[in-house]
């Protein structure tokens, strides 16, 4: 690969055990995965006073943010996995890291705002998941 390019496959995340020091294991089976880093935008246009009936600027500023990881692929059983379904189908939160290659990680706690299992009669199990924020990130660069 090129200078700066980075393999899809290595965006992950990964799932944080509760001990201390917290040991983060990758969330298994993935094949598809995004990380969406958003802002809303908070409108603070105002028409000039001293020229009421000249254009409008629209101007804003950043508001409420969004960190969201959501992937899909083949369900792994494990033990792993089965103390993670636990944190799912309860709706706890977990912590959880967020590796960007090239980037570098996002920590901090997760939940799951969605899980779907789906198979087909011959297919593997197969999953889809949206994590989403649960409260302030941590973010290291990478090297």
């Amino acid at each position: 690969m090129a200078d700066g390019e980075q393999l899809g496959r290595l965006l992950l995340i990964k799932l944080g055990d509760g001990a201390t020091p917290e040991v983060f294991t990758n969330l298994c089976g993935l094949k598809d995965r995004s990380f969406d880093l958003s802002a809303n935008t908070v409108d603070t246009t105002k028409p000039s006073c001293t020229n009421p009936g000249g254009p409008v600027q629209k101007t804003g500023r950043p508001g409420i943010t969004s960190r969201t990881f959501s992937g899909s692929g083949t369900f792994v059983s494990s033990s792993i996995m089965k103390a993670f379904m636990g944190k799912v189908i309860n709706t706890t939160v977990f912590n959880a890291q967020v590796v960007v290659p090239g980037l570098g990680t996002f920590e901090g706690p997760y939940f799951a705002t969605n899980f779907t299992f789906d198979g087909g009669m011959e297919d593997d199990l197969q999953f889809n998941g949206t994590f989403e924020a649960a409260g302030e990130l941590s973010f290291t660069a990478e090297a």
